[in-house]
């Protein structure tokens, strides 16, 4: 008798080697960049893009591509992504100069965007509602361990292969993705038909978009030059409001916010994203700058929070499933709130395991928190609006993440000067050792201020969510 793997199964498999190669690739140059700079004689400056660039392009690109999708195929688009992300792959590999591995990281990026932009759209359709958190929860589950083998396969190839490898290792898997998607996806969802694409909507949200997040990455977000830069990103998007308003075919469909879930667990997941990739970065600098550890030593005690997200994603998607995503959503914002919160009260003293308990705590919070939350947005909004509500969705959480590091130094300022601040990161050390307790101090006011930021994010859940999971129809406008 002939195996017949059921269509959802087949679309989580090919969905999940997308989810984990655009994760493996957020994380593996990290680790290895001081390695790549030197082997390419690269400045400072191409390190920053190297790794910035390839997160820029899939936060800019992911409404766009998200509204291309829903306009066009999900799986066309996405079977695209694995050949460009692919491609990319291989010249960056390639690369001679920094400026070429920017370039090149730009183009990975973008391939990156199409898959991570249609996967939660894909088994979206692919899932009943019945299954769809344990569905979203396996696909988070695949995103996490990519991140997690990113940064621990990143040195073990330098080591053993060199850096060219770490991005060669994506051309074979790229490679059997493509072939697996164009084999066996199909589109199941609601197509919509007879529109047009949205060209200076489009236009407008890109630059936009990019003018907001470069004012929040390049030098001190307070400076008067980054403060202008704001200023007309903001512009932008008013402009963007505005012409998007008055289209009868948005790419940015603002009435996706007329429906009070969505808008709502927008709003939530956006005020976690922010505080949850700021702990990393904050506990990063105390591991290593208060108590002396090693950045490999770092490394690795980190690893705990990550393998309690993997282990548990699932899980509490089907529980999100069973009981609704209300209770879930808000428990895990708890726990990561007491996560902030009991950081802020460690000191020079502390030792690890007081720390395992903050990472404990925010493993089991982001568990509870991102599956119950996706499945509620992607369960509001109906069929042939997937493909946007999805690059929304995950627009948001990018956008959290590349504002997160600036935000964190931004509350340290409350105590520290920025450019005291900036020079003790880029050096990874304190300068002198009458500068640790007022580090100390500043590291643990921005935990804090973090932590009831995380609980705030509870209010939005309770009015946008319910107990019983549903799929909104859209409101009338």
């Amino acid at each position: 008798m002939k195996f017949k793997m059921d269509y959802k199964w087949v679309a989580l498999s090919v969905t999940g080697v997308g989810a984990f190669m655009s994760s493996l690739d957020g994380s593996i140059v990290v680790v290895g960049l001081p390695t790549v700079l030197q082997n390419l004689h690269a400045s400072i400056v191409d390190g920053v893009w190297i790794i910035t660039g390839y997160k820029l392009m899939m936060t800019i690109l992911l409404v766009l591509l998200g509204r291309l999708a829903d306009l066009y195929s999900k799986v066309k688009l996405y079977n695209l992504g694995f050949v460009i992300f692919t491609i990319g792959s291989l010249l960056c590999a390639l690369s001679r100069t920094g400026e070429q591995l920017v370039i090149f990281r730009f183009l990975q990026g973008a391939g990156a965007a199409l898959l991570l932009g249609n996967s939660i759209a894909i088994v979206t359709d692919a899932f009943p509602k019945t299954e769809l958190g344990m569905g979203l929860g396996s696909i988070m589950m695949t995103a996490n361990l990519g991140a997690i083998a990113g940064y621990t396969l990143s040195g073990v190839m330098i080591t053993y292969f060199g850096w060219r490898s770490i991005f060669l290792i994506n051309v074979p898997i790229g490679i059997f993705g493509t072939i697996w998607g164009y084999l066996r996806l199909k589109e199941v969802g609601t197509k919509t038909v007879g529109q047009k694409f949205d060209y200076a909507g489009s236009i407008l949200y890109c630059i936009g978009l990019s003018t907001i997040l470069l004012a929040l990455t390049i030098g001190d977000p307070t400076s008067g030059r980054n403060i202008a830069i704001l200023a007309g990103g903001l512009a932008f998007f008013v402009a963007v409001v505005f012409v998007e308003l008055n289209h009868k075919y948005p790419t940015l469909d603002l009435t996706l916010f007329k429906i009070r879930q969505f808008a709502m667990g927008n709003l939530a997941n956006f005020l976690n994203s922010l505080t949850f990739s700021c702990g990393p970065f904050l506990r990063s600098l105390y591991l290593q700058l208060v108590l002396g550890y090693s950045p490999l030593k770092t490394g690795l005690l980190l690893i705990p929070m990550d393998s309690l997200i993997l282990i548990l994603n699932p899980i509490s998607g089907r529980l999100a499933d069973r009981y609704g995503s209300r209770v879930l959503s808000s428990l895990g914002l708890a726990f990561n709130a007491a996560a902030l919160i009991w950081f802020s009260t460690l000191n020079e003293k502390s030792s690890y395991g007081t720390v395992l308990i903050s990472l404990v705590l925010f493993g089991f919070g982001l568990a509870l928190f991102a599956p119950a939350i996706t499945s509620s947005l992607m369960g509001s909004v109906p069929s042939q609006k997937r493909g946007v509500a999805s690059g929304i969705v995950t627009t948001i959480s990018q956008t959290a993440g590349v504002m997160s590091i600036p935000f964190s130094l931004l509350l340290m300022t409350l105590v520290m000067p920025y450019n005291k601040l900036s020079q003790i990161v880029s050096s990874s050390q304190l300068i002198n050792s009458n500068e640790g307790p007022l580090f100390l101090k500043a590291t643990n006011i921005a935990c804090l201020i973090l932590g009831i930021i995380t609980l705030f994010a509870i209010i939005p859940v309770l009015l946008g969510t319910s107990k019983e999971k549903t799929f909104a129809k859209m409101p009338k406008s």
